[in-house]
């Protein structure tokens, strides 16, 4: 995280003028969802949904986790989420946690699926990001930004190629 002060403000309030996310070092950006390839068989699918949430919950609960932010998407074939983390280890760890959500929601999903039906399907995409650029013109806090902070777009970080050259890689 930068060590400049990020602006907190309600996810409701629109940032006027042209802003910036504001973090500086390790990132990486998960991505994981669910396809609903039967929706008549919510024995299959709905208890994978409905895990997501309490996995989320947990991570948000403890600021050592790992977990900066995330955004949940709804899709025709099934919600999905991106998700920023502070490192691959810290992401990584929270996975293999055996006293953590997700240990036994991954096993429960396996043993329903196991009869090969293919009602639902899971999958997840991890990006280490080494430099990312971003600009939020009139929005509230969003994807990057409200997950690490936001800061002002300045005359030094007027362009996207300026941005990103400002940031550490």
């Amino acid at each position: 995280m930068s060590t400049s002060n990020p602006q907190r403000v309600p996810r409701t309030r629109v940032n006027a003028g042209r802003m910036t996310h504001d973090h500086d070092s390790e990132l990486v950006v998960f991505m994981i969802g669910m396809t609903i390839n039967k929706w008549w068989r919510p024995d299959k699918w709905l208890p994978a949904f409905a895990a997501m949430p309490k996995m989320l919950a947990e991570l948000s609960r403890d600021p050592e986790s790992g977990l900066l932010g995330y955004r949940l998407i709804f899709d025709p074939r099934g919600p999905w989420l991106v998700q920023y983390w502070t490192s691959l280890d810290k992401l990584y760890d929270y996975a293999g946690r055996p006293d953590a959500e997700h240990r036994p929601a991954w096993s429960a999903f396996n043993r329903r699926t196991r009869d090969g039906n293919g009602a639902v399907g899971v999958w997840h995409e991890t990006y280490p990001v080494s430099r990312a650029e971003s600009i939020y013109v009139h929005t509230p806090p969003l994807g990057l930004a409200k997950a690490t902070g936001i800061r002002p777009v300045t005359g030094r970080t007027n362009s996207a190629r300026q941005r990103m050259a400002s940031r550490p890689s």
